[in-house]
């Protein structure tokens, strides 16, 4: 758990050496940061409002993640958008500029995240940044190959049994049930559809890039918190 947060977010934490077990279990408990980061958005909503809270919260999340995640999200929506073959593709992800698939991809997500911020009941707050982190185990699934011999998702790939994932979306699509108070079903059916979207966009990658890197992971939460969060919109 320390692990996880230090990774995670912003806190000065001194988590010790750092394994492939502990790297493993980092990625087990993620969906815990996930949650109090999302507490923490919601408290925020509580005083500020509307469209200015939204964007507010956007902003506060990216410095108490360090950008990571959106980091890794313009890096793939690069590296995807490229033509030609696998280590083209990953190279440009390395390289880390920010072009015009990254650039239209921060613009849509962050915009509806905002929005989206600016409308839900802080129930579907948490659940939308859990949620997020629980798709990193799925990326780092059995199965699941790196697509490079280092880094973050050489470290982490195919170290989660299935059921950790599907534990993970099963739960949190249970405790999601009262987060659209007038609409019961639109919590668990906004965690099914985040999941399924997580699947499609995870099989596309391994055909397009043979695996994940620790940019995959970032991309791929925030794929999930945006579909969460613009689901639960929808409803309410």
């Amino acid at each position: 758990m320390l692990l996880a947060f230090s990774w995670l977010t912003v806190l000065p934490l001194r988590p010790g050496h750092v394994d492939a077990r502990a790297a493993r279990r980092a990625i087990a408990v993620a969906p815990v940061v996930g949650a109090v980061l999302g507490l923490l958005v919601a408290a925020v909503l509580q005083g500020v409002h509307g469209l200015l809270g939204g964007f507010l919260c956007v902003g506060l999340v990216a410095l108490a993640t360090r950008g990571m995640h959106l980091d890794g999200l313009a890096d793939t929506a690069d590296g995807l958008g490229c033509y030609g073959p696998p280590e083209r593709a990953l190279a440009v992800m390395r390289e880390g500029g920010v072009g015009a698939f990254a650039v239209v991809a921060l613009i849509v997500v962050l915009g509806l995240q905002a929005v989206s911020l600016a409308t839900v009941h802080w129930g579907a707050v948490v659940l939308a940044f859990a949620a997020g982190r629980a798709a990193f185990s799925w990326c780092c699934r059995h199965g699941m190959p790196a697509a490079r011999p280092e880094g973050l998702g050489a470290l982490v790939a195919g170290s989660q049994p299935v059921y950790v994932p599907v534990g993970w979306f099963v739960v949190l699509a249970a405790a999601a049930v009262p987060v659209v108070p007038s609409r019961l079903w639109a919590g668990p059916l906004a965690v099914v559809v985040a999941a399924a979207a997580l699947v499609v966009v995870t099989a596309h990658i391994r055909r397009r890039l043979g695996g994940i890197t620790g940019d995959i992971l970032g991309a791929a939460c925030e794929l999930t918190v945006t579909v969460v969060l613009v689901v639960c919109a929808v409803a309410s």
